[in-house]
């Protein structure tokens, strides 16, 4: 017989999804890890991608290369401060902080201090934001 564990924070699917060949299961994710990656794919994604939930997701990757002003990246903590609020409300926004010293290599580090409501505990997520070239293309 095949027990799930159940946690008070949630279970889901991991993410990329990885099905196990040896019992038909899908491999999971609970508690604090489940939250992590949640704020992984909800900054990742963008409104319109998820059929059902339209409205899900961030919308980072049309900002990408706008001028860092100051107000701009008040927009960018707005922005993602925002989507936390809406689609995960099992933590808290602490603070968020852009780190732009790679801005001339196309990179921000967004760091998101969090607290879970339900236990009290406090969590940090670290979310790179960058520019991929295309610098590895072979002709």
């Amino acid at each position: 017989m095949n027990v799930m564990r159940k946690s008070f924070l949630g279970t889901g699917w991991a993410f990329p999804p990885e099905f196990e060949q040896a019992g038909g299961t899908t491999s999971m994710m609970s508690d604090a890890e489940d939250i992590h990656s949640s704020l992984e794919i909800l900054l990742s994604t963008r409104p319109g991608e998820r059929v059902m939930r339209p409205e899900y997701g961030c919308n980072l990757d049309e900002l990408i290369f706008e001028p860092l002003t100051t107000t701009f990246k008040t927009y960018i903590k707005d922005l993602i401060h925002t989507a936390i609020l809406y689609h995960e409300p099992r933590i808290d926004v602490l603070k968020i902080v852009l780190n732009d010293t790679g801005e001339l290599e196309g990179q921000i580090l967004i760091a998101i201090d969090y607290m879970i409501r339900s236990t009290n505990s406090r969590f940090n997520f670290v979310y790179p934001f960058y520019i991929n070239e295309g610098t590895d293309v072979k002709k």
